[in-house]
């Protein structure tokens, strides 16, 4: 029986896969997942609007899984989404990189993307690309 705080048979698979310098990207529900993830696998969670959020599937992932940095999509306007610190909460000693959405869709498509998962997460911006580190 697992007793750790990510339970899904699909994204511990797909995880356990990964090795440093992968990446997974964790969506809202307003990311083009199946256009903008290349041969990633997909994993699609929202149950519902709002359910789950980013922030949750994130802490899950954090569970299992050491990264190193994050990649977030930064609004045209400059501002600063309120889930960006969020994140930073979330992972204190990763670099955060900032990229319009158009590099963001970029790095989204590369390769070393090993697992897309979408959420039911309504806040726009919520969008998370992690990148895997060493145990």
């Amino acid at each position: 029986m697992l007793t750790g705080n990510l339970i899904h048979p699909a994204l511990l698979h797909f995880l356990s896969r990964c090795g440093h310098g992968d990446k997974v990207l964790i969506a809202d529900g307003n990311y083009p997942l199946a256009s903008k993830t290349g041969d990633a696998e997909k994993v699609f969670l929202g149950l519902a609007p709002g359910l789950p959020t980013v922030t949750q599937v994130m802490e899950a992932l954090l569970s299992v899984c050491n990264f190193e940095k994050m990649e977030v999509m930064q609004p045209e306007d400059g501002s600063t989404p309120e889930i960006f610190g969020e994140f930073e909460r979330l992972l204190p000693a990763a670099a955060m990189e900032k990229l319009d959405r158009w590099a963001f869709y970029s790095a989204c498509g590369e390769n070393c993307l090993r697992v897309a998962v979408s959420t039911g997460e309504g806040r726009t911006f919520a969008n998370v690309l992690l990148t895997v580190g060493c145990a």
